[in-house]
């Protein structure tokens, strides 16, 4: 009798200990799935998605989801954010989201550097850009900021000089030096490496050159400097200004400013884009 008692016993502590057990096992399950956050985060096109592939990785085991929300042009990641419909966005460079700040009053901020894209002028005839000879013709961007900045990077070589106080928008007509009459040839941004074929130098967005297999460190005859003349052209992660000490987009941030994104940065993009935050700090 004492012996099928303590086998008894012995079943029901057994029996507890599964139904215990598996009852810890649903309470964990929906404790993980309900400390879980998803953070919708707007991008443009999937230039950028290989470095936030390997972030986003690492904010899983901190119960961060990142869900990206892909959009087609410069636009709309701002006029989303404003509405609620996304999160944050990464995607813009600084000068272009407080431009956009201002003019609509859209209460944005940004709370952390990412990259930026020296812009660079190829050749497939000259080595160097001082080569460049007597009326050469240029291919540059029709953007009107990335036109500005394209003539900025020239004046920085020594080819031509803009009017002072144009400051980081200068058109061509703000031109004051031009000892080389170099022809310049207006073209869209997305079309300015095939231009190559018919021009005698070409101004390339980072990531149009790398998309032409063009390697900026390598390829061009001159790449724009890295310097505080460049940091309007940053780009940065950017909420809703009542949600700029949010922790959880805080630990994003974190996350992105790291030695291992860094290093994902540069092998993936081969000098297009450099991490900014080192250079500029991490807002």
């Amino acid at each position: 009798m004492k012996r099928k008692k303590r086998t008894g016993l012995i079943i029901s502590i057994i029996l507890a200990i599964i139904v215990v057990v598996g009852i810890g096992g649903i309470v964990h399950q929906r404790f993980s799935k309900a400390s879980t956050t998803t953070v919708r985060l707007g991008l443009v096109g999937t230039d950028s998605e290989p470095v936030w592939d390997n972030v986003r990785k690492r904010l899983k085991k901190q119960g961060i989801n990142i869900e990206y929300v892909i959009f087609n042009d410069y636009v709309q990641p701002d006029v989303a954010l404003k509405e609620g419909k996304i999160d944050m966005h990464s995607c813009l460079t600084r000068y272009y989201f407080e431009s956009y700040n201002k003019e609509q009053n859209a209460h944005l901020t940004s709370i952390g550097n990412t990259v930026i894209s020296p812009l660079g002028v190829y050749s497939q005839k000259y080595q160097k850009i001082q080569d460049l000879p007597e009326g050469a013709t240029i291919a540059i961007p029709n953007e009107p900021t990335t036109l500005g900045r394209g003539l900025n990077v020239l004046q920085s070589a020594g080819l031509i000089k803009v009017k002072k106080g144009s400051g980081i928008k200068p058109s061509l007509k703000d031109i004051v030096s031009n000892p080389k009459n170099l022809q310049f040839k207006e073209v869209d941004p997305a079309t300015a490496a095939r231009a190559l074929n018919s021009v005698d130098a070409s101004i390339i967005n980072g990531n149009y050159a790398v998309a032409a297999k063009l390697n900026p460190k390598k390829d061009s005859i001159y790449l724009e400097p890295i310097n505080q003349a460049a940091k309007p052209y940053v780009n940065i992660i950017a909420v809703q200004a009542k949600n700029k000490d949010n922790k959880v987009y805080k630990k994003i941030v974190a996350a992105y400013q790291t030695e291992q994104t860094e290093k994902v940065i540069n092998k993936t993009y081969k000098g297009a884009q450099e991490a900014a935050w080192p250079i500029y700090g991490r807002n």
